[in-house]
């Protein structure tokens, strides 16, 4: 079964950052299949709840079969965390004790061929969390202009040789299969250390293609605005651009004025939302990382509702 492959990510340090106990209320915006959330529906028993979120059907399918011994204590919905406020008003919840924000791909996803997430595999191009969504990352490689596709991968994919990577990607269209533009990445550019060419142009088209940074900007006032007092929100990134938008975040909101430092009187009237716990992002122990390659670019960042 694809739960039992998939191994959460930092599993301890997120039980430790969240503290569920009962009765409290916890979202997993990103429920996967289900390994962080039977995590804190362990600790936050007998009476706890979750709320568990996932736009991939075949990812909640497994969640279902994973969390299916908590009952009553576990309602999963299809939707992306974008939306997880009108989830919590079909469950008559006003406000969380906690939520989580796994911002990876899965290994069930990486490892499904015809999901087109990874070059491992031969694939079609696609790429999408949320299968019933019109885009996929064909329709980028195939339809983009160069100048649009170049920055695309520079700006999602922080490649620094986009321009060259673009060029070689329109003049071998059309493109369909994941190992095609893998291979065709891997000819326009020299390798340089253990990874893969093609590695930031993948992040890149996924990224694009599930907007994801707009999404978690989009989330993250959300999830403060819906935490109760003494809640906290824990998000797993695992790559900069995330990383930078969630420092960010939570760095703003756990300051009272957001005034140049010159100016001598507040007029902004901001007030501190966050206590920002994590200075420093968590990173995975080395024999987490043995144990789990993919864990190696996670960092966990923790901030606290005052």
């Amino acid at each position: 079964m694809a739960e039992t492959q998939h191994q959460p990510v930092l599993y301890h340090e997120i039980i430790h950052a969240l503290q569920p106990k009962s009765p409290d209320l916890y979202v997993d915006g990103s429920v996967g299949a289900g390994g962080h959330a039977r995590g804190i529906l362990e600790a936050c028993a007998p009476d706890g709840r979750l709320l568990g979120l996932d736009v991939d059907p075949q990812a909640l399918a497994s969640a279902r079969e994973t969390l299916a011994p908590y009952g009553e204590r576990v309602r999963l919905v299809q939707a992306s965390y974008l939306y997880f406020t009108d989830a919590l008003k079909e469950c008559g919840w006003t406000a969380v004790q906690g939520m989580l924000l796994d911002l990876g791909v899965s290994s069930m996803q990486l490892d499904t061929a015809e999901r087109g997430f990874s070059f491992q595999h031969e694939g079609p191009l696609d790429m999408r969390f949320d299968p019933s969504t019109p885009r996929t990352a064909a329709d980028l490689v195939n339809g983009l202009p160069e100048t649009e596709l170049a920055d695309l991968i520079y700006r999602y994919g922080e490649e620094p040789r986009a321009r060259r990577i673009a060029e070689a990607i329109v003049r071998a269209r059309p493109l369909t299969t994941t190992r095609q533009l893998a291979e065709v990445v891997r000819k326009s550019i020299p390798e340089h250390g253990r990874i893969h060419p093609a590695t930031r142009t993948f992040q890149a088209l996924r990224i694009a293609v599930n907007d994801e940074l707009k999404t978690l900007e989009t989330t993250l006032p959300r999830a403060t605005a819906a935490l109760a007092p003494s809640g906290r929100l824990a998000i797993i990134a695992f790559h900069s651009l995330e990383d930078r938008i969630i420092k960010a975040f939570f760095r703003r909101e756990s300051r009272d004025c957001l005034c140049p430092p010159r100016q001598p009187v507040c007029t902004c009237g901001h007030k501190a939302t966050l206590r920002d716990i994590t200075r420093r992002p968590i990173r995975p122990s080395e024999a987490e990382i043995q144990d789990n390659v993919r864990a190696r670019s996670a960092r966990l960042r923790v901030a606290e509702k005052l």
